[in-house]
């Protein structure tokens, strides 16, 4: 649903430009609760979670009632509603979002990938396959990838 005088097709493609955009149009949106904003969002993240759950189980057909429900574009989809709130709840926490989240990106790259690591993941990354995302062994370096 597109607002009066917003012209929808002159949105950002830049990533942090958008979230700034939209932690903004969503303080605008509600009412003053403080400290329970970054709650709300947080919270916000988990029912996210939980829809990425949804689609997958609705592509893959395991639910026995409904069959399936949803395609792995779906499931994607998804996945980008997860990154973005994450992102917006974290843009809430400080205005230093991008800085916060790319020297923690750096962190947990070196960590679990090391420079041998790097060199492997590069081969990876250019044929488009998903790498060592089991790299990790570091304890918050396998927690943020899922290990």
């Amino acid at each position: 649903m597109d607002e009066p005088g917003r012209d929808v097709h002159n949105i950002s493609t830049d990533p942090w430009e958008s979230i700034g955009l939209l932690h903004a149009w969503l303080d605008a949106r509600r009412p003053p609760d403080g400290a329970d904003s970054l709650l709300l969002r947080v919270l916000k993240l988990s029912e996210e979670v939980g829809e990425v759950a949804q689609a997958v189980i609705g592509a893959m057909g395991r639910n026995p009632r409904k069959g399936v429900t949803h395609s792995w574009d779906d499931v994607q989809a998804e996945l980008c509603d997860v990154v973005i709130t994450a992102l917006v709840a974290l843009r809430t926490m400080t205005p230093d979002a991008r800085e916060v989240f790319t020297a923690h990106l750096e962190r947990v790259t070196a960590r679990s990938l090391g420079a041998e690591g790097r060199r492997e993941a590069g081969v990876a990354a250019g044929s488009g396959g998903a790498g060592s995302a089991d790299a990790g062994s570091g304890a918050a370096g396998g927690a943020a990838l899922g290990s």
